[in-house]
């Protein structure tokens, strides 16, 4: 993928695009795989980065949802566990099997998981990942070492998925370039071409050169998540607002906070959420929070009452409770939750189930959602938009299709297993290039150079936040890392010396809202 040559394209069309798709998130480049895959003629533009917003900023995990289970929304849980095992499917390279285990201190818990876990099972049917079990309390022990020993009772192990979010998304980027789609990052649509009163296409800004040109479309996506709201109003100003944003945080910590293989699941929070320590990436990944948000920002920040939510609640399982001055890094996610008819009700109780919306001018939105359901909501806004811009019928093929990389065989304890079959191209660059540049984090140099080159990385937080996960496991090491990573890309591309001034306070600046303060 060459930003320049996908530009070029969209701008120079002489007919119609069937499809145009706002927002390239997880809906959005789901979206794109769908309608390119059927052979419509497909669009995707971005204000920023593929992924720069809550498809960045998740737990990692690909899972039915135990507490969906809890709160008795047994059809999301039940199209969640089918897409579960589709995603594992069609992605080897980016999602595995994750053992979880649940400690229990009270003597009714581990009889009360595991029958719902056995329900959970069940309703995966082929698509499992393996049948949950009991546990005693040393065979607890032995699965989660770090686990505290006061008053564990035993507990159990059930089986969910876990992937890399940015990865995935730019591989579903290149899955939908692979089937002639073109997508665009740091392109912004600022307004809405309409005829009589029914859309038409976009007005877009290249965010880059400051340019703005008109794109014709037959039907138009709004796949922004928590920004829904504003292409909706770009619409039709008077729309009632259809989200209701909700921020989850999440620290990293070393990996002997966890010193295993194998995630907890805390069944119990002082909000009554469960929290996850997830091993990723030689870190753990703890989380998360959930906060009604008044207002949407493109960089969220965790607030100290949900760090302190989170120190407190995994230190109450932990033998070596975790202190501020462990934090690596801490990232925040603003979900875009589908509101509901009853105002009053808090985040944590809204339905994760997505909703496809048509306004009266023909503008096809897609609200609500997780992770692990894209590809059916995928699904349902293309079918949707094939009503709407009147395309040809054509079924859904993303079943069984394989995502850019796909490799059955890939070795997970490779770190550049995300890219697949991709990985020896990327070896091959240049021989001087495969070292890791860091001891605390996996990054070489020709990696930097293929994210350039094939994957649209225009920025030092391109490269650093989404092409590669450094800067969700250590800050520290990516602010030592910047000035290097910003010249091998001006290298790279022609870039002069202010560039690489600018690139490097503008991340530096950036690193803050992933920082904790002492």
């Amino acid at each position: 993928m060459k930003r320049k040559d996908h530009l070029k394209k969209a701008i120079s069309r002489n007919k119609p695009w069937d499809i145009v798709i706002i927002g390239g998130g997880a809906s959005g480049l789901g979206a794109a795989v769908d309608a390119a895959s059927r052979g419509y003629k497909t669009l995707l533009l971005e204000k920023y980065d593929f992924a720069k917003g809550t498809s960045s900023r998740s737990t990692k995990l690909v899972h039915g949802g135990v507490r969906y289970l809890q709160n008795g929304d047994i059809s999301l849980v039940v199209e969640a566990l089918k897409e579960r095992g589709i995603m594992r499917k069609n992605a080897p390279h980016l999602v595995r099997d994750l053992s979880f285990v649940i400690p229990s201190y009270d003597w009714w818990n581990s009889p009360f998981y595991g029958i719902g876990l056995k329900i959970y099972d069940m309703m995966a049917g082929n698509l499992g990942l393996g049948p949950s079990t009991m546990l005693d309390r040393e065979e607890t022990m032995e699965l989660i070492p770090n686990v505290k020993k006061e008053g564990l009772r035993g507990g159990v192990i059930y089986q969910d998925g876990q992937f890399d979010d940015a990865r995935m998304a730019v591989s579903l980027a290149q899955t939908a370039a692979n089937h002639k789609a073109f997508l665009v990052n740091y392109c912004g649509v600022t307004d809405l071409i309409k005829k009589d009163n029914m859309i038409e296409g976009v007005v877009i800004k290249d965010e880059i050169t400051q340019t703005s040109y008109s794109i014709a479309a037959k039907v138009v996506v709004n796949a922004t998540g928590v920004f829904s709201d504003d292409i909706m109003q770009m619409d039709q100003p008077k729309a009632k607002k259809r989200i209701k944003p909700s921020q989850g945080v999440h620290i990293v910590l070393d990996k002997r906070f966890l010193n295993g293989p194998h995630a907890i699941m805390v069944p119990h929070t002082t909000d009554g959420r469960v929290l996850f320590a997830v091993p990723w990436n030689g870190y753990v990944v703890v989380g998360t929070t959930d906060t009604q948000m008044e207002e949407t920002l493109v960089e969220p920040v965790a607030l100290e009452k949900e760090i302190e939510f989170i120190l407190e609640n995994a230190g109450a399982y932990m033998t070596t409770p975790p202190t501020r001055s462990d934090v690596k890094s801490v990232f925040s996610g603003l979900r875009p939750l589908a509101a509901p008819d009853d105002d009053g009700a808090a985040t944590k109780e809204i339905s994760r189930h997505h909703k496809v919306i048509v306004s009266t001018s023909g503008l096809v939105s897609i609200l609500g959602g997780k992770w692990t359901t894209y590809r059916k909501m995928a699904e349902d806004i293309v079918n949707t938009a094939q009503s709407v811009g009147g395309l040809p019928e054509r079924s859904c093929i993303t079943h069984n299709l394989p995502i850019h990389g796909y490799d059955y065989n890939s070795d997970w304890s490779d770190a550049l297993h995300v890219y697949g079959t991709d990985i020896e191209k990327i070896k091959a660059l240049d021989d001087q290039g495969n070292d890791s540049l860091s001891k605390e984090i996996s990054l070489t140099p020709n990696q930097i150079l293929w994210a350039v080159r094939e994957e649209m990385a225009m920025s030092v937080e391109d490269v650093l936040a989404r092409r590669t996960r450094a800067l969700f496991l250590n800050v520290e090491e990516c602010i030592r890392l910047a000035p290097q990573i910003a010249k091998i890309m001006a290298d790279e591309c022609g870039y002069d010396s202010d560039w690489i001034d600018r690139e490097v306070s503008s991340f530096l600046t950036l690193c803050n809202n992933y920082r904790l303060a002492e």
